[in-house]
């Protein structure tokens, strides 16, 4: 059995640094578990839950199918500041989870709130300022999304090559590297530029037990790096997803004179659409989120089979780096 060990193996427990991202509607029990028992971190969707008793259940779902570490993501909402966590929070305290990663708006209360019930808190963000204020919250680990990521991508446009040396360059604490991971050669790749591990969020969504229809991830299969669309530059929350009818109605609107409110955009945007896409196969009822990872993914492997490769190609690919060198 191969062992890695890294800064994120030694602090969340896990065999392998790869962490499953907080995917909505597709972070649920069965692909969570399913991770996380390939040696992995998997992750349960808070939010993909109605409510936060449906949380606790799904906690409990995935505590049926697995013994291994797993975590719960909790996305803080960016345009919503009358939202209430109180609920998800109390229902990830109270099922014991262990890990939590946090992503969105502020999170520094939530943070805090975590961490005097001993929580591990991974916060995802776009930039190096926004690692560096989330360090000083007392988040435990980084997770850096690269321009290439799938959602929010942030503002800056700045790629993973870049942001991995950059924020190694000036953060204490562990980081892994998002967006732009589709194999054990991004990984390795990712390990080289100063990453602790690597976040996975479209390449977890193409395997056997990610629960959205066969339709979808055949869509997807057959896409390439060019098929992905950045959606809301206009109104400043960026985020990429897979191209379709709806997100090049958004960047229609968005370009006409004037340009789009959220408001005028509100009907295409719904959550609820995305839902009705990825449970119907309907590749054009609603948003889909993906990364220009889609045109590295050529197969629809289980997720332990998926784990075990990638850890294989990555060991391959650091020694054959290692015997261009002279000895």
């Amino acid at each position: 059995m191969t062992i890695m060990r890294t800064r994120i193996t030694e602090l969340l427990g896990i065999q392998y640094p790869i962490v499953e991202g907080g995917m909505q509607w597709v972070g649920r029990a069965q692909l969570a578990a399913a991770v996380s028992n390939a040696g992995a971190l998997g992750m349960v969707a808070a939010r993909t839950q109605p409510t936060p008793d449906d949380l606790r259940r799904e906690i409990e779902r995935t505590r049926e199918l697995t013994s291994k570490p797993f975590g719960v993501n909790l996305t803080l909402s960016l345009t919503a500041s009358d939202v209430n966590y109180d609920g998800w929070i109390d229902a990830i305290i109270n099922g014991d989870i262990r890990i939590v990663e946090t992503a969105g708006n502020n999170p520094q209360p939530v943070i805090a709130r975590l961490k005097e019930h001993g929580i591990k808190v991974i916060h995802k963000c776009t930039s190096v300022r926004h690692a560096l204020s989330a360090e000083r919250y007392g988040a435990d680990v980084i997770s850096i999304d690269g321009f290439e990521a799938g959602g929010h991508c942030g503002e800056d446009d700045v790629p993973a090559l870049i942001m991995i040396p950059a924020l190694g360059k000036v953060l204490k604490i562990p980081f892994i590297a998002s967006g732009g991971i589709a194999n054990g050669r991004s990984m390795a790749a990712a390990l080289i530029l100063g990453a602790d591990g690597v976040n996975m969020g479209t390449r977890f969504m193409l395997t056997q037990e990610s629960a959205i229809h066969d339709d979808i991830k055949t869509a997807l299969l057959a896409a390439t790096e060019r098929d992905t669309t950045l959606i809301k530059r206009t109104l400043k929350r960026t985020a990429r997803f897979f191209t379709n009818i709806v997100s090049q109605e958004i960047v229609a609107l968005e370009r006409r004179p004037g340009g789009a409110t959220y408001d005028d955009l509100q009907h295409l945007l719904s959550g609820n659409r995305g839902l009705v896409s990825l449970e119907s196969g309907d590749v054009t009822a609603g948003l889909i989120c993906a990364s220009q990872v889609i045109g590295l993914v050529d197969d629809i492997p289980t997720c332990a089979e998926l784990v075990t490769r990638m850890v294989a190609e990555c060991r391959e690919g650091l020694e054959q780096t290692l015997h261009r060198f002279d000895r």
